[in-house]
């Protein structure tokens, strides 16, 4: 439709533009004729050509105009054929908001999930987060880690099984209370073209500037963004691109600290920072994370150490579970992944 309507004004402008330039040419050589057979005068002949300026002028205008209406329209139609296609998540009828009183649990239960029917990603994965807790997922690339965050989210709905916060299945809830309980330090930080503040802010609307810049400082971007002519007031272009992407990801931080949620996901949320940043960063993480129930999706194994619990996932199954010292002392899977880590961190 797009391509349609685009052919129909260019051949809208052509016309146009052929019919007002044949009258202009087809008057001043009649004008001509005029003067050289002494019917018209000079002034006559200037006085047809500025005649024929105000008629094509506005003329001209209407055709813009005319093509800005058929673009709109066509916008407008594809914007209506959106908003009637089927949501595939969607509120069940008569849903209620979240009910939250302090730190939740969170649980997956025997969750089964594919993008793609033939393809699973998820193939009976349990697990529980006790409120206050934090619980670390590892794995390789492609073994389901980064699914998890999305399906508690609720990007997604569970094919099988039940994810629930605080008792209850976050299908029977609205999606709205669902993200409102959760903040996310995704991979790809979204950001809007705006300034550092409003992106920061984005996490507590109505945040005042004092507690902007203090959850700057605590994500280490208050430095880089004090050193900037603007400030606060800097520009950080569409989708962040006048920033790196570790700057992006302290953004991104600072926005979750912001908001201050009582589960919290890191979605290797150090994944674009240089190991010097990370290791700042990762004290300022732990200490957001105190007393929240915490997601954390990495495969720097470094940033898991600490978590009360580390599952070890592998083609969307759960096959090892436990602490940094259990999971060593099993000398499976994970000890494995950790041992590789160590030498390449030697050989760096």
């Amino acid at each position: 439709m797009r391509l349609k309507s685009q052919r129909s004004l260019s051949l809208l402008n052509g016309g146009q533009q052929l019919i007002i330039a044949t009258a202009l040419v087809a008057m001043l050589w009649r004008a001509t004729q005029g003067v050289v057979a002494g019917e018209l005068s000079l002034g006559d002949f200037v006085m047809v050509n500025a005649f024929m300026i105000q008629l094509y002028v506005p003329l001209n205008f209407l055709g813009t105009l005319y093509r800005e209406i058929k673009q709109s329209m066509a916008d407008l139609s594809r914007m209506f054929a959106l908003m009637d296609k089927e949501r595939e998540v969607a509120d069940p009828p008569g849903a209620q908001p979240l009910q939250l009183q302090g730190q939740p649990t969170v649980r997956f239960e025997n969750v089964q999930f594919a993008y793609d029917p033939e393809r699973p990603i998820l193939q009976g994965v349990s697990f529980e987060i006790p409120a206050g807790k934090t619980v670390a997922v590892v794995g390789a690339s492609g073994a389901g880690k980064s699914t998890l965050a999305r399906l508690l989210y609720r990007f997604y709905d569970v094919q099988s099984g039940k994810i629930s916060i605080a008792g209850q299945d976050i299908r029977t809830v609205t999606q709205a209370s669902v993200r409102k309980a959760i903040g996310i330090v995704p991979q790809d930080t979204v950001l809007f073209n705006d300034t550092v503040a409003y992106n920061i802010a984005y996490g507590r609307p109505g945040a005042t500037q004092a507690q902007i810049e203090a959850v700057a400082r605590a994500a280490r971007i208050h430095g880089f963004i004090a050193a900037t002519p603007q400030g606060y007031a800097t520009k950080v272009g569409e989708r962040g691109l006048k920033l790196s992407g570790g700057e992006k990801q302290r953004v991104a931080i600072a926005r979750t600290l912001l908001k201050d949620p009582p589960v919290l996901i890191f979605d290797e949320a150090t994944s674009a920072l240089d190991s010097q940043t990370e290791r700042a960063i990762q004290h300022e993480l732990a200490s957001a994370a105190q007393g929240k129930t915490t997601l954390v999706i990495a495969h720097r194994l470094s940033t898991v150490v600490d978590a009360h619990e580390i599952l070890v996932m592998e083609a969307g199954r759960i096959i090892e579970r436990g602490t940094h010292a259990d999971l060593l002392a099993q000398g499976g899977r994970y000890a494995q992944m950790w041992a590789l880590q160590q030498s390449a961190d030697v050989v760096e």
